[in-house]
């Protein structure tokens, strides 16, 4: 096995197109699972995601843990605490929230670990 690896999002390992107005592909490379996330203009979790996983709670239970590299995005958690990232922001969001697009740009974001990566 080589000691370098690169592999490009142009050609994912896996796609998942499973919800409305978002893409997500994964990469593994060293060991580890990156993925890339695709979100467009009125993605919202608990409009898009939430009916499709037919989830019980009324928030995300994942955590996410990434870097926003264009568009914005809005999080609240149950808490009520409330938080926007915007490309060039990395991101640390636990379980208990909802999230969605703000603005009319797409968003483009890769995580790491959390939910994706275990």
């Amino acid at each position: 096995m080589s000691s370098l690896e690169v592999k490009s999002f142009d050609k994912p390992d896996q796609v998942f197109k499973q919800f409305a107005n978002a893409i997500m592909g994964h990469v593994n490379v060293g060991g580890q699972r990156v993925i890339q996330i695709k979100l467009q203009p009125g993605w919202k979790w608990s409009k898009d995601v939430k009916p499709k996983i037919d989830s019980k709670a009324d928030s995300c239970q994942a955590k996410h843990l990434g870097i926003i590299v264009k568009g914005t995005v809005c999080a609240k958690h149950d808490d009520g605490s409330e938080i926007t990232y915007s490309a060039g922001s990395a991101y640390s969001v636990k379980p208990g929230h909802d999230a969605w697009v703000v603005g009319d740009e797409p968003v483009i974001a890769y995580e790491f670990g959390g939910m994706w990566g275990e």
